[in-house]
């Protein structure tokens, strides 16, 4: 495996898509992972992701597949070690947000199951499965002293992981979770020389997002960032690929906000 691979979940769209179009540019082949994909599909979800990265030259490997369902990663991750060989970085960026945004007191059962079997559940499980191979990887290579970076786990949470919204409190859960997903793999991983990172995107502008536009616009206009404007995908690109390439390789398990000064506190 000579070209550095990324495996994204999550690509057909918002912050998935732009991390693959972006790790693209820079140099990596692409896998990528989405719930349902069509081949005849150009204008929109994983086909035109594809198309889009080829064109820049790269290889692109679509999968697809459940990641609320565990029986369903095999089927998500063998295809990418028999293509590619192995997996330089995983960026965990797949996620879905409540079917409908309810009071706290009136959460159910139903839509916090839904939630968190694929933003909590499923992440860490799939997570897990894509760490046993990169160790094998890691050990392969330390063999015949061919590892040139560390490959990392890169997890996309949110600044719900540490805010609460009482309209979406299954949301703010599984993120807070995954937050400790991380930090966990972060101890776990470090001997083997694998780094992991939490990424928090703060107000970003995806189809998740449009729904409450008017509201964030105003909060937005009335100051509540520090860089006044949207987030967007390629600013969550950016922050992937300065990890992906170990230029904060002695910051492992480190969480970095990329919310347009959403969380510096103020008086």
């Amino acid at each position: 495996m000579s070209q550095k691979v990324a495996f994204i979940t999550g690509a057909s769209r918002g912050i998935g898509r732009g991390i693959a179009l972006y790790m693209a540019e820079k140099g990596y082949d692409i896998a990528a992972a989405a719930t349902k994909a069509d081949p005849k599909n150009t204008h929109q979800g994983l086909y035109e992701v594809k198309e889009k990265v080829e064109a820049l030259g790269r290889e692109f490997l679509p999968v697809t597949g459940n990641l609320g369902l565990l029986e369903d990663h095999d089927a998500l991750i063998t295809p990418v070690i028999e293509r590619f060989g192995g997996i330089d970085v995983l960026v965990n960026n797949a996620g879905v947000a409540p079917k409908e945004r309810n009071d706290i007191l009136e959460c159910t059962p139903e839509s916090f199951d839904f939630v968190m079997d694929i933003n909590l559940r499923g992440v860490f499980f799939f997570s897990q499965a894509i760490a046993r191979t990169m160790i094998s990887s890691t050990r392969e290579q330390s063999d015949q002293s061919t590892i040139s970076t560390r490959p990392s786990i890169i997890f996309i949470t949110s600044i719900s992981a540490d805010t609460a919204s009482t309209n979406r409190v299954e949301y703010c859960i599984s993120k807070a979770g995954l937050s400790m997903v991380a930090q966990t793999f972060a101890v776990r991983l470090a001997e083997f020389g694998i780094n992991v990172y939490e990424i928090r995107p703060g107000v970003t502008a995806t189809d998740m997002t449009s729904t409450v536009k008017d509201k964030y616009d105003r909060l937005i206009d009335e100051g509540m960032l520090l860089t006044n404007r949207w987030g967007t995908p390629e600013d969550m690109a950016k922050a992937v690929w300065a990890l992906a390439e170990g230029y904060f390789d002695y910051a492992t398990g480190a969480v970095i906000e990329v919310g347009g000064g959403f969380g510096v506190k103020r008086l």
